[in-house]
């Protein structure tokens, strides 16, 4: 006979393991399925050449949804805080970022009156409730927060920073700002990456029964009228399951659902980026552990000064990155120059100790750039097929990143459990 399972999760990835680990709980019948040949998703960490690469910078948050979550399932998250310091760029000069009290007292960019301002405006964050600004754009935010140019110019650097989100035209305020809430209290960067979460999700699931396999690319999600479903898969295999967890991006979900359905993401954008990820037997320059350019969407941290990213914990691991605009056209070649030449400047001569580097000119960092509106195509999404839950990067109204995946999972696993028992 054909099993029916209680569960099918689509997707193994942070989102899957983390919906997968609390279905366990309620001793159901759960199937994973990954698509792709290792799982992880963009949460899995490469082993080259001895060096631990996430796929581009990673952090998470210290006082975010997502660790509390991986708490709550007793989750290690091995690994230190980066400092704040470091240096900022603009007009090819460099200066020490006003982000703790002493670069804020000695930084040549802001003059006394835009320091006094600036202390403000953190203050400011800090203290916003951030409903308040539903229906306003992280821009309109901006410059109604400061008139001053340098002060627009540092919140969108955090935005950036705090959310890998480079379009504050179109992004939501609301989340871009309660995003930079919760930066501001810190980050951790994880020893070998971020498979530690994903491989100590993976075990439990396991142990506890989960069913995993991988190289099974769904298709087609069929609903059936004895409110269950017929998943099939790209080998034109059939897999039945009573309740469905999608982990996959928009696009993907609704080209499963095919045409009939009614759910509508083609307005959901993703946020992209390209990263260079590179290893050094030791840094030209030990002091410059992290910069950004101000006018440019550029990013620069080395991560194994707080983390252990190599197997004998000796070199030097850092990301260079830079935030797409999601309406831009990307040239390769440019951009990798673009990152190549940055790293020069803040490491000159990196290249006469490179282990290895690999450079993605493309790579989702979210499937969806939160805009205003969201909630309400989230909220009917919802509403849309019993037994069909959605959880991801993109799936939450409240967040993105992992905050977005790991909170958004556990949601789906609570409303199922929910719907199991009655």
């Amino acid at each position: 006979m054909t099993q029916k399972w209680d569960v099918v999760i689509i997707g193994g990835g942070l989102a899957g393991f983390v919906a997968a680990n609390y279905l366990t709980r309620n001793n159901l019948s759960i199937l994973v399925l990954e698509k792709g040949k290792k799982v992880g998703g963009r949460a899995r960490t490469d082993q080259i050449h001895q060096q631990y690469f996430n796929l581009g910078p990673h952090a998470l948050y210290k006082k975010g949804k997502a660790m509390s979550i991986l708490e709550e399932l007793t989750i290690q998250v091995p690994g230190k805080s980066p400092q704040l310091g470091g240096v900022l760029v603009k007009d090819h000069l460099e200066y020490t970022a006003p982000f703790t009290p002493l670069g804020l007292l000695t930084t040549g960019l802001l003059n006394w009156k835009e320091r006094i301002e600036w202390a403000n405006t953190l203050l400011k964050v800090i203290s916003i409730h951030t409903e308040k600004l539903e229906k306003q754009t992280f821009e309109q935010w901006v410059q109604q927060t400061t008139d001053s140019a340098n002060i627009q110019s540092l919140l969108y650097l955090l935005g950036r920073l705090a959310t890998y989100c480079h379009a504050p035209d179109q992004a939501s305020a609301k989340i871009i700002v309660s995003h930079l809430k919760t930066v501001l209290n810190g980050v951790l960067y994880l020893d070998h990456g971020w498979q530690t979460i994903i491989d100590q999700l993976h075990n439990k699931a396991v142990v506890s029964g989960v069913q995993i396999e991988t190289h099974k690319r769904v298709k087609h999600i069929a609903p059936l009228e004895q409110d269950s479903f017929k998943l099939i898969l790209s080998n034109d295999e059939e897999i039945f399951g009573k309740n469905v967890i999608c982990t996959t991006g928009p696009h993907e979900l609704q080209h499963m659902l095919g045409e009939k359905s009614n759910f509508s993401f083609t307005k959901m954008k993703p946020v992209k980026g390209a990263t260079f990820d590179v290893a050094l037997t030791q840094l030209p320059n030990p002091k410059k552990l992290f910069a950004m350019d101000i006018q440019h969407p550029l990013y620069f941290s080395v991560h194994s000064n707080y983390a252990r990213l190599s197997a004998e914990g000796k070199s030097a691991v850092m990301h260079v990155f830079k935030y797409h605009h999601p309406d831009e056209k990307i040239d390769e070649k440019k951009v990798k120059n673009e990152l190549e030449q940055f790293l020069e400047k803040i490491q000159p001569g990196w290249k006469n100790y490179e282990i290895t580097s690999r450079f993605i000119p493309q790579i989702i960092v979210n499937q969806r750039l939160p805009q205003i509106g969201d909630e309400q195509i989230l909220q009917c999404s919802k509403q849309g097929i019993p037994g069909l839950y959605i959880a991801g990067d993109w799936a939450s109204p409240d967040f993105i990143l992992a905050e977005g995946a790991v909170s958004s999972a556990k949601q789906a696993a609570e409303e199922i459990m929910k719907r199991e028992k009655s």
